[in-house]
């Protein structure tokens, strides 16, 4: 059996793909990238791309979305659409420079808004660390911003005016060693080199995204959780691997590109951005930035919901901060027939006159599912009633058909109460921290691949999210757009104080967490 396939050109990388007709672009977009703010809910415009050779149908989601005039111009929902013909699209994500306002849907701040709090100054700021040095090329305007997460990095090369000239990304090598953070730093403990792969890996992500043009790159910013700032730097970790898991070394780290081995200009500067405290590390502090919450006085607040779960919540008088071990069910990592957000993943569950249907990326037959597919299944197990508020599946089976042959299990129900319950139980007592009640939220950001995807709807059924649909929004990635908004600033932001609490030594957290374990009775 043959299957038709056609191509379809990125630019403004250039970057050509193959894929079958007729297939949705979400999964090829996806891994070179793009995000997908609303899920692919068709709801959100965040994955607007022009066709430029080619043409895409206008979807019911393009028309309710899109101006007339962005039609015109050939502008559709990435989310939406379908390859019937070979195309060259350009991703409006790519495109649009940092420091403008024009994406009204885009529920961050703009950078623009923070001029007063990081000073832009576009193409003095990339070699600000060689401010006074005269000899310093005025075409050397080229930054790298990398996210290095646990399972994932992302990383982009710019240019002094914000624009995405290329974007890479892979998944860390660190896995290996385990899919957590408390893995991986056993590991280390043990005598494993964890810093050498990661090194190397990024090397090599920096090299292809410099490709032709590494003489001009500047600076290269990281931002990422404690642990992986602490394996890069080739940090002691032993701190980290107990009560109350606190480093002495969360200092902004420095490098040039030979103590690194990458192939970057001798004076190219190399910086892993400062941690916060405890597992909230740099990518948070990005993540702050992006979100806006130190700009005013409405409470905001920002969750990243990964392998290791991070939230902070604030406004500009004060931000308070805590990790919690969520573990990789939101990705899952633990769960038997889970899978990365790849062709074969069911993505997406709803439930629709009693019978669930599965969204199959690559719209071929499922293999297994991803994240945001577990908490749809189960959010739809809850409505139907074939799932129960403690988590048992209601015939007493041991497991819950989605689409054959893939199937949860009671288990995976439990990992995901297990990670649930971690994230609701730190927002309460953030938010008690603050002498705050959800009521008082302006608005709240998930970030993180697994936030850019789950549906609100599905988040609130579970417990996972308990607030109003209204102030929930899906970020998208705040690290990365953090970094590279801190790579455009003067100076470094002047946020206010950051506090992080222990959840680990605050005796309410036991409590608190197995009151969250349970699911909502009726939602």
């Amino acid at each position: 059996m043959t299957c038709d396939l056609v191509r379809i050109r990125l630019e403004p990388l250039s970057v050509e793909l193959k894929l079958p007709l007729g297939s949705s672009l979400i999964a090829a977009l996806a891994a070179h990238g793009v995000e997908f703010p609303c899920g692919g809910m068709g709801e959100c415009s965040g994955c607007q791309v022009r066709v430029l050779s080619g043409s895409l149908l206008v979807t019911e989601a393009d028309s309710a979305t899109l101006t007339p005039d962005q039609l015109a111009k050939g502008w559709r929902l990435a989310c939406q659409a379908r390859a019937h013909e070979s195309l060259v699209l350009e991703c409006g994500q790519w495109r649009m420079q940092i420091l403008a306002d024009d994406n009204p849907s885009d529920p961050i701040p703009k950078v623009g808004a923070l001029a007063t709090m990081v000073a832009p100054s576009i193409p003095a700021v990339i070699s600000r660390e060689r401010a006074g040095d005269q000899s310093a090329s005025s075409s050397r305007g080229l930054a790298v911003a990398i996210d290095l997460g646990t399972t994932t990095i992302a990383a982009q090369l710019i240019d002094a005016s914000g624009n995405v000239l290329a974007v890479e990304t892979a998944l860390n090598p660190q896995a290996a060693f385990g899919s957590d953070v408390m893995s991986r730093i056993r590991a280390a403990l043990e005598g494993q080199d964890l810093t050498t792969p990661i090194r190397v890996a990024l090397g090599q992500i920096v090299a292809r995204l410099a490709r032709g043009r590494a003489s001009q790159v500047a600076e290269v910013l990281l931002v990422g959780n404690t642990v992986m700032h602490h394996l890069f730097g080739s940090l002691d970790v032993e701190p980290l691997a107990h009560v109350p898991f606190q480093s002495p070394n969360l200092a902004e780290q420095r490098f040039t590109p030979r103590d690194l081995g990458w192939d970057l200009p001798s004076d190219c500067v190399v910086r892993f951005a400062r941690c916060i405290g405890g597992f909230i590390g740099s990518d948070i502090l990005a993540g702050i930035v992006a979100a806006g919450i130190a700009l005013g006085d409405d409470l905001t607040a920002l969750v990243d919901l990964g392998t290791n779960g991070e939230i902070a919540i604030g406004n500009r008088h004060g931000i308070v901060c805590a990790s919690t071990a969520a573990g990789p069910a939101f990705e899952a990592g633990s769960i038997r027939m889970g899978m990365r957000a790849v062709t074969g993943a069911i993505a997406y569950v709803a439930l629709v006159d009693g019978t669930l249907r599965p969204t199959v990326l690559g719209d071929g037959a499922p293999r297994g599912i991803c994240g945001s597919g577990l908490v749809d299944a189960v959010a739809a197990g809850l409505r139907s009633g074939s799932i129960l508020a403690n988590g048992r599946i209601a015939d007493g089976s041991k497991n819950f058909p989605i689409a054959l042959p893939v199937v949860l299990y009671q288990s995976d129900i439990r990992e995901l109460q297990l990670a649930k319950g971690a994230i609701a139980a730190g927002f309460r007592l953030l938010l008690k921290r603050l002498g705050a009640q959800v009521s008082s939220l302006h608005a709240i950001h998930l970030a993180g691949a697994f936030g850019n995807y789950v549906q609100i709807e599905s988040a609130l059924r579970i417990g996972l999210l308990e607030a109003p649909h209204s102030v929930i929004h899906a970020a998208g990635n705040t690290a990365l757009r953090g970094a590279k908004m801190l790579l455009l600033a003067r100076e470094e932001p002047q946020l206010p104080p950051i506090e992080h609490v222990s959840l680990a030594a605050d005796p309410a957290f036991q409590d608190e967490f197995a009151a969250c374990m349970t699911f909502p009775e009726n939602l």
